[in-house]
């Protein structure tokens, strides 16, 4: 079975290359992540009979032979893929436009920087002659005006005007489409939209004029990026950064919206461990209060904290490691003598597992520590890449309720490994000179 997918709050751009990938491999099923934009949810609902899409709880992991990824490059922002990410001989296609490398190791890559994902698809249509019908083209043509602001965005490319024209000549209907791209706006935007107004904060910061917004939200609200980019337009700021908190606490969601040349709101959001454009991007810190976040937004604006550190510059290596048949005795007398809480399994160069004290819980007899390590290890390992940044191995740490990370090359080799102390250094602002 053939499977092709995206990212959770799946958009426009997301669900139209979907529907491009099953005509360049017509046997893969869209399978749709179980968090959409609203504007999707309400096409989807319209074209039920043309669009067949699965939902991730109706697929068979171990059936899966290919998976194609569309829009996004990174393992964590798909829904219920973690058991592909483990499966061996599964063939891995990717397609995205986003300028930064994510940890998907695909077989086949199409990755460069687009204003939309769909332009890639587009381009790939025309050069093997698949004509759309006159629905997806409208599809196609929408997701391309949402992903490039009606092609306004400074990161819209050539080729995003001619797919548009291409999908024109293919019967998209310009009136369908704008219906599909009004915005959600209703009472609840139009507060928050107020509050940040009344809420002002400006800064003079590089020579940009940068505007930071604190709210706090009541529940659910749809189009939060929307009133950012009107904020924006409304103050003529360089940049807005909108910080909103909710009932939980402890958690701040950032949306950034830019039209400066120089401001790179997508590599801002990366170092926090989110994602996006040169114009726009957001991101969910965990354990972060709103002034802290504007203090991190800061001082990456001002480069006291460059975007380019990354876990290869925090990590830890060479690597003590013990090999999968290691008895289990001889583990705990490493464990003791070097005084750490727990040891990678290597085979080769390739990890195995985990092995931390807590597992010798699970040692019922005096005969188990002559058991091998294999026996007892987590072989559940989550790993980072050597490319991501500190703030999203403290995110992994946070989600997951682990002490240590083992970096690994997208060939699956472990060349270090970063703790939570690591970590908490970098955030502190405590990197040695």
């Amino acid at each position: 079975m053939e499977i092709v997918t995206s990212h959770k709050n799946t958009d426009f751009d997301a669900f139209a290359s979907m529907i491009a990938a099953t005509l360049l491999y017509p046997r893969a099923v869209p399978v749709i992540p179980k968090n959409i934009n609203p504007n999707v949810k309400a096409f989807m609902s319209i074209h039920k009979e043309v669009f067949h899409v699965l939902s991730p709880n109706e697929i068979e992991a171990e059936k899966i032979t290919r998976l194609i990824v569309v829009d996004v490059n990174r393992w964590d922002r798909l829904d219920g893929m973690k058991k592909l990410r483990q499966k061996e001989d599964l063939e891995v296609i990717l397609w995205d436009h986003h300028p930064d490398k994510g940890d998907i190791s695909a077989n086949q890559t199409c990755h460069e920087a687009m204003g939309a994902n769909i332009t890639l698809m587009v381009r790939q249509l025309r050069a093997e002659n698949i004509q759309p019908t006159p629905v997806q083209a409208t599809l196609f043509l929408t997701a391309l005006h949402e992903d490039t602001g009606n092609l306004l965005f400074p990161t819209t490319r050539p080729e995003d005007a001619l797919a548009a024209a291409w999908l024109l000549e293919k019967g998209a209907d310009l009136n369908v489409l704008s219906s599909w791209l009004r915005p959600v706006y209703g009472e609840k935007q139009k507060n928050i939209l107020f509050e940040m107004l009344r809420s002002e904060n400006t800064r003079r910061i590089r020579g940009y004029n940068i505007s930071f917004h604190k709210l706090g939200i009541d529940g659910h609200v749809g189009s939060l990026a929307l009133v950012v980019h009107m904020c924006r337009e409304i103050l003529n700021a360089d940049a807005v950064f909108g910080i909103f908190t909710g009932k939980k606490p402890g958690k701040s969601f950032v949306i950034g919206r830019s039209n400066a040349d120089g401001l790179d709101i997508g590599a801002i959001m990366r170092s926090l461990g989110g994602g996006g454009h040169a114009g726009a991007g957001s991101a969910t810190l965990n354990f972060v209060n709103p002034d802290t976040a504007e203090e991190m937004i800061t001082d990456l604006l001002e480069g006291n904290q460059q975007a380019s550190v990354r876990v290869s510059d925090l990590m830890s290596f060479p690597v003590f490691a013990v090999s999968p048949d290691t008895s289990m005795k001889e583990v705990g007398m490493l464990l003791r003598d070097k005084g750490c809480t727990g040891l990678p399994v290597i085979e080769g160069e390739k990890i195995t597992g985990i092995i931390s004290r807590r597992d010798f819980r699970k040692i019922k007899k005096k005969s188990g520590e002559k058991a091998p390590v294999k026996a007892f290890m987590n072989a559940d390992v989550i790993t980072i890449g050597p490319d991501r940044s500190p703030m999203q191995a403290a995110q992994l740490m946070v989600k997951y309720d682990i002490g240590r990370l083992p970096v690994v090359t997208d060939a699956g080799n472990m060349i270090g490994i970063v703790t939570r102390s690591d970590v908490m250094l970098y955030l502190y602002d405590m990197l040695p000179d």
